[in-house]
Formats: structure tokens, sequence, C-alpha cells
């Protein structure tokens, strides 16, 4: 087997287990998804938009530091650098999120009204009031947040994808540099898509109806947690 075969192979292999063991990569994405109601299609193009980007980044950089002859100890540093930037990013985002989620569920909490009719009828029901106005609101929170996950997915760096890029720079083949980068890139999208969808896919077999009110404030405490656990456990 050549050089470039067992390359090839160790890019793939990196960037699915990369992909598999980082719940940032998808996560946000499968309960974004939810909460915002958005269509597969939506949740498709979003996911992979943050996946290109994600990507891209480590790859100019690498290719910077290629260029210049940086070494890989300070390109290293400097991915730890921006991964700790989207991390707190991330929990930032979940954190308020959480909290406007929490507090719409409030507003959209039901309640009863008690009426008194002539002739002693008398009858109670639950509306919201809230409910009729909540299209008003919606539209703006939809159209920012995939421009959020973008942006923290573009500081989200890529570690493994800098070192592999180091071996076929050192052997002067641009080929193999491009290779490299795009089964590495091609994987881990891929991979974060196919969780993404599937996840999504068994999430609405499953009758959340009891939960629709805190859709919001769930998806929200979810992103924070997992940027947590990247903070904790170097996940």
């Amino acid at each position: 087997m050549s050089e470039l075969s067992i390359l090839l192979i160790a890019a793939a292999s990196i960037g699915f287990f990369h992909t598999l063991f980082g719940p940032d990569h998808y996560l946000p994405f499968i309960v974004m998804s939810r909460s915002g109601r958005w269509s597969p299609g939506k949740t498709a193009i979003v996911t992979i938009s943050c996946g290109v980007g994600h990507v891209l980044s480590s790859v100019v950089l690498g290719i910077l530091g290629v260029t210049f002859g940086i070494a890989l100890s300070k390109l290293e540093a400097f991915e730890s650098f921006r991964g700790n930037l989207a991390t707190w990013a991330l929990i930032t985002f979940g954190l308020i999120y959480f909290v406007w989620g929490m507090r719409r569920a409030l507003r959209l909490r039901p309640h009863k009204h008690f009426h008194v009719h002539d002739e002693d009828i008398n009858h109670t029901h639950v509306h919201n009031h809230t409910e009729g106005h909540m299209h008003i609101h919606k539209s703006g929170g939809e159209n920012i947040t995939p421009w959020i996950l973008f942006t923290i997915f573009i500081f989200g760096p890529c570690e493994p994808l800098i070192p592999l890029l180091m071996y076929p720079a050192a052997k002067n083949s641009s080929i193999a540099l491009f290779l490299v980068t795009g089964v590495f890139g091609i994987i881990t999208i891929l991979t974060m898509l196919g969780i993404v969808l599937v996840s999504i896919f068994g999430i609405n077999m499953i009758p959340t109806a009891k939960l629709e009110r805190y859709t919001h404030a769930i998806a929200g405490a979810v992103i924070s947690l997992c940027g947590i656990s990247i903070l904790v456990f170097g996940l």
C-alpha cells in the first residue's frame, strides 16, 4: 500500500471519529432543528454550511502555516486558543437561548379563566395570551440562529487536520495535500450530516407534546452542556 493511500485512509478515519466523538459537531443542529421546527432541507443546509466553515478555517490556517514556515507547535497553540473561544461562545449562546426559552415557556403557560353568566351558568376555559402573536417575534430568531452557529463553527478548529497537512507539505506534494484535505473535509461533513438527519427523524417519531413549550429551553441547555463537556472533558 502506498504512502498516499495510508494517508488518505488515516484522513478518512480521523475525520469520522473526530466528528463522532465530538458532540459539538452535531448536537447543536439536532436540538436547534427540533426547537426551530426546521425542515430537513434547512437543517441539512445549515449543517453543511457550518461544517464547510469549520473545516475551511483550519485548512486556511494550515496552508498559511505551510507557506510561511510556521512551526507546528505554534499552529496547534493557536488552534487551541480558537477552540477555547468557540467553546465559550457555545456555552454563552446556549445559556442565553436557555433563558430566552424559559421566559417564552412561562409566557405560553396555559391558564384558566372562570366566567359567570346569567341564569347561574358558569364555565372555565384555558387559553394563552401570547399564542396568537408568536408569528410576530418568530422570524427574527429563526434568521439569526444559523448565522450564530456558523460563526461559532468558524472559530471551532479541526485539531487533527493540521498535523495531517504537514506530511504532504513536507513532501512538497500539492496533489496529496489537496486529496488529504478533501477526504478529511468530506468525511467530516458527511458524518455530521448523517448523524443530524438520522437523529432528527428519530426524535420526530417520539411524542413530545408535553414538552413542546420547553423545546427552546431544552435546546439551549443541551448546547450549553455540550460546550461545558468540551471544556471539562476535552471532547
